[in-house]
């Protein structure tokens, strides 16, 4: 048996990573590593430049009940040509020359829609990163600060012998449907257990004020999780 912390993640929209700093930001069908510590580091009260040895050292799983529709945003980036925006004060009538030739270019947003997943975490400090989730110091959002959470965290600590037996306890929002009240998947780290199939992504933090990420290997499961029928 081991101590887990368990709690939920229900959006109206959320953004769950892929690569950034291309036209398009994509958004994977569940939330990493990097996005879930990320929540759990704001809620600390952690910066992004601030210390996260305690978080690395935690491990993630995640279950998936619902995840959502896809949904793209479209942004309209202009940009001034490079000569003018390096000293936009030394010729004023060649900067409004520029701008009648911004660079325009279209970019794409993924969002998916109407989400809900459960996490469980193990490893030490389980008792302050609850506390924390109950009374978080900075804003949760899941993904983009245009992604608010939809229902409370409902956080607590369950002794499981594994993941998937603490995301049995999970305490999903009191309005999702009794018809969605079942996960048919569960993501964990590799080397945990065995079976499924491996996906890799690039969510383990590198340095997280230049968003530079590791690939890691995730085991994707196929299993069913009825949580209790306790409500948010």
């Amino acid at each position: 048996m081991a101590e887990h912390l368990v709690f939920t993640l229900a959006a109206a929209l959320g953004s769950m990573g892929d690569v950034a700093g291309h036209e398009r930001r994509g958004s994977w069908g569940w939330p990493g590593r990097s996005a879930i510590l990320g929540l759990c580091a704001a809620a600390q009260g952690i910066r992004r430049d601030g210390d996260f040895a305690a978080l690395d050292a935690l491990s993630v799983a995640v279950a998936v009940f619902d995840a959502g529709q896809p949904l793209r945003d479209y942004h309209t980036v202009q940009t001034v040509p490079s000569a003018a925006a390096r000293r936009p004060q030394s010729r004023p009538e060649a900067l409004r020359r520029a701008r009648g030739s911004l660079n325009t270019t279209i970019t794409l947003r993924d969002y998916r829609a109407g989400v809900l997943y459960g996490v469980a975490l193990s490893g030490p400090g389980l008792a302050g990163l609850k506390a924390a989730l109950e009374a978080p110091v900075f804003s949760l959002y899941l993904g983009r600060k245009s992604c608010p959470l939809s229902a409370p965290l409902a956080p607590h600590l369950i002794d499981a012998p594994d993941a998937g037996s603490a995301l049995a306890h999970l305490t999903l929002p009191p309005w999702w449907p009794l018809s969605g009240r079942m996960a048919n998947t569960l993501i964990e780290e590799v080397g945990v257990g065995q079976g499924g199939r491996i996906e890799r992504r690039h969510d383990t933090p590198l340095d997280r004020r230049k968003w530079h990420f590791a690939p890691r290997e995730w085991r994707v499961l196929s299993v069913q999780i009825a949580p209790d029928k306790g409500v948010a």
